[in-house]
C-alpha cells in the first residue's frame, strides 16, 4: 500500500477516534482510565512505560519553555470553547427558566413568536369564559392580554441604539406571572404613561433609573419601578396595555397569557380552545414556548463554538507536534539507550504519550479555570425571538468543563502520538551516534 494512502487512512481513523472520545460519557472515560492504571501497575510493559515516563516528566523543568507551548495553546482552546458554549448554555437556561407548565400562552394559529401573532380584541372575552383557567382573589380569570412593542434605547456600553421589548400588560399580569417581584418603586398606573423595568434591562440600557423620563412613541413616559423575575422578562419594560395601544395605534393584542388550574387545567383549556371554531389560535405552555425560542440560537452558538474551537485545536496540535518532535530529537540517545537495555516499542510510545497527556491535562485545567473565573455569571445580551435584547448570564457548568478537559486530552493524544511512534521506530544505532 502506498504511504500516502496509509497516511490518509491513519488520519481518518484518528479523526473518528477523536469524535468518539469527545462524545464518551464520564463513566466510560473513568473505565478507560482505570484500565490504563491497572495496565501500568500490574504488567511488565506497563511498569516499564511508567518508569520511562518518570524520566521524561522529571526533565520537564529543564525544557519548560518548550513544554509551555503545549500548556498555553491547549489552555487557549479550552478557554475559548468553554466560554462560547457557556454563552449558549446561559441563553438557553434563561429562556428555559421562563414560564412553567401551568401557564399557557395563546398565539394566532401558525405563529412562531409574538412578533407575528395577532389576537383580536373580540377573541379575548371568548377565551376568558373557557374552562381550566384559574381564578384570582377577586374571582376573575387570571388572564393577561398583552402587546409587544420593540423600542430603541441607548445601550449602557457605548450609547448606541439597541432594541428593547416594551410589553403592554394589565393588572392581572402580576398575578399570572407570580415569580415577578417589585424590588424598587411602584407598579405603573392604569391609563398612565408609566413604566416598570426589569433589572436586566436596567443594567443593559441607559436612562432606566426609577424617576427617569423616556421619550417613546413621541410621548414622554416615566420610570416608576423596577422588578426582578430571574428569567427572560428581566430584559423587558412593562407598561399599561391600553396606553401602549393608543400610543402606537395598535388595535389588537399579540398574545394572551393564562394561569391554568394545574396541568389538568391546561389540558382542559387547550382542548376548549381547539374545539371552538371561532378561535383559530394555538396554545402551549409558557415553558415549552420559551424553550423553543432558545433552541435555534443556542444551537448556532454551540456549533460556532465547536468550529472556532476546532480551528484553534488544529493550531494547538501543530504546536504540540513541534514541541514533542523536538523533545524526542533532544532525547534520542536517552530513548535509544532505554530500548537497548530492554524497553520495547510499546513502553516507549506510552511514556511519550503520558508526558504529552500530562501537559494537555494541565492546559485543560488552566483553560477551564480561566473560563470559569472570567465568564461564569458574566452578563451580556443578544437578540431574542422578538428582535429585542435578552439579557442573560454565561453559565459555565461542570459538563462544559468536563467536555473542555476531553478536548484537551484529545489534542494531547494527537499531538503526542506521531512523535511517540517516531521515538519507538528510531533506529538504535542511529540514535546512539546522534549528538
Amino acid at each position: 500500500m502506498p504511504n500516502w494512502i496509509a497516511n490518509i487512512i491513519s488520519v481518518v481513523v484518528l479523526a473518528v477516534c477523536l469524535v468518539v472520545w469527545i462524545n464518551l460519557p464520564w463513566f466510560l472515560v473513568l473505565g478507560l482510565a482505570v484500565l490504563l492504571a491497572l495496565w501500568l501497575l500490574l504488567t511488565r510493559s506497563g511498569r516499564l512505560a511508567l518508569a520511562a515516563a518518570r524520566i521524561g516528566i522529571s526533565s520537564l523543568p529543564q525544557r519548560w519553555g518548550a513544554s509551555s507551548v503545549i500548556v498555553v495553546g491547549i489552555a487557549g482552546v479550552v478557554g475559548v470553547l468553554v466560554a462560547m458554549l457557556a454563552m449558549g448554555e446561559g441563553f438557553k437556561a434563561t429562556l428555559n427558566s421562563t414560564g412553567d407548565d401551568t401557564t399557557a400562552i395563546v398565539l394566532r394559529g401558525g405563529s412562531q413568536a409574538e412578533t407575528n401573532s395577532v389576537i383580536t380584541r373580540e377573541q379575548a372575552p371568548l377565551l376568558s369564559s373557557l374552562p381550566g383557567i384559574a381564578k384570582g382573589p377577586n374571582g376573575k380569570p387570571l388572564m393577561s392580554a398583552e402587546l409587544s412593542q420593540v423600542v430603541n434605547l441607548p445601550s449602557m456600553a457605548d450609547g448606541t441604539d439597541a432594541n428593547a421589548q416594551f410589553r403592554g400588560v394589565g393588572e392581572e399580569a402580576w398575578l399570572v406571572r407570580d415569580k415577578i417581584k417589585l424590588v424598587e418603586g411602584r407598579k405603573f398606573g392604569a391609563g398612565l404613561r408609566e413604566i416598570v423595568v426589569g433589572q436586566g434591562a436596567a443594567t443593559q440600557f441607559r436612562g432606566l433609573k426609577v424617576g427617569s423620563k423616556l421619550n417613546l412613541g413621541n410621548q414622554e413616559w416615566t420610570v416608576v419601578g423596577r422588578f426582578a423575575s430571574g428569567d427572560a422578562h428581566d430584559s423587558e419594560l412593562w407598561g399599561d396595555a391600553q396606553t401602549l395601544s393608543s400610543t402606537y395605534n395598535r388595535s389588537a393584542y399579540q398574545s394572551i397569557t393564562v394561569k391554568t388550574d394545574g396541568k389538568a387545567g391546561f389540558d382542559q383549556f387547550k382542548a376548549a380552545v381547539e374545539g371552538d371554531p371561532r378561535l383559530k389560535l394555538d396554545v402551549e405552555t409558557t415553558r415549552a414556548y420559551y424553550s423553543k425560542q432558545s433552541g435555534q440560537l443556542a444551537t448556532i452558538i454551540k456549533w460556532l463554538g465547536i468550529v472556532i474551537g476546532t480551528i484553534m485545536a488544529i493550531g494547538a496540535v501543530f504546536g504540540a507536534l513541534n514541541t514533542m518532535y523536538s523533545a524526542v530529537a533532544g532525547r534520542a540517545r536517552e530513548i535509544a539507550t532505554m530500548r537497548a537495555i530492554g524497553f520495547r516499542g510499546l513502553p516507549v510510545v506510552t511514556a511519550v504519550m503520558l508526558e504529552t497527556m500530562l501537559l494537555a491535562l494541565l492546559g485543560g485545567v488552566l483553560g477551564g479555570a480561566i473560563a470559569w473565573a472570567i465568564f461564569n455569571g458574566y452578563s451580556v445580551s443578544t437578540l431574542g425571538s422578538n428582535f429585542s435584547q435578552v439579557v442573560f448570564q454565561f453559565k459555565v457548568t461542570p459538563d462544559l468543563l468536563w467536555n473542555g478537559l476531553k478536548w484537551a486530552l484529545g489534542i494531547g493524544l494527537v499531538g503526542g502520538l506521531f512523535p511517540a511512534l517516531r521515538a519507538a521506530r528510531l533506529p538504535i544505532t542511529t540514535a546512539l551516534r546522534a549528538l
